[in-house]
């Protein structure tokens, strides 16, 4: 194949895609009861599913969490394990 028929088979494939899961998602609008939605809404973008994000520092964690590690069964710190 050459690369222009490659990029036409792609193309096709892709609107097969998108047209299966428009099909998709009217399904699963038609099982739960929701009708109406904006089209290209998914799922996971409904307001009640988001979930925050949380930023994690890059600073050094406390050396004081770890403590403690050794009764973890991580192992003895300072030393190979087993």
């Amino acid at each position: 194949m050459s690369q222009q028929e490659d990029l036409t088979a792609i193309s096709r494939r892709l609107d097969d895609l998108v047209q299966r899961v428009g099909e998709l998602e009217r399904t699963v609008d038609r099982l739960s009861g929701v009708s109406g939605r904006p089209r290209g809404t998914g799922l996971t973008d409904r307001a009640g599913d988001r979930q925050e994000l949380v930023t994690i520092p890059d600073a050094p964690y406390d050396s004081a969490l770890w403590t403690d590690s050794d009764d973890e069964g991580l192992g003895v710190r300072d030393r190979r394990a087993p």
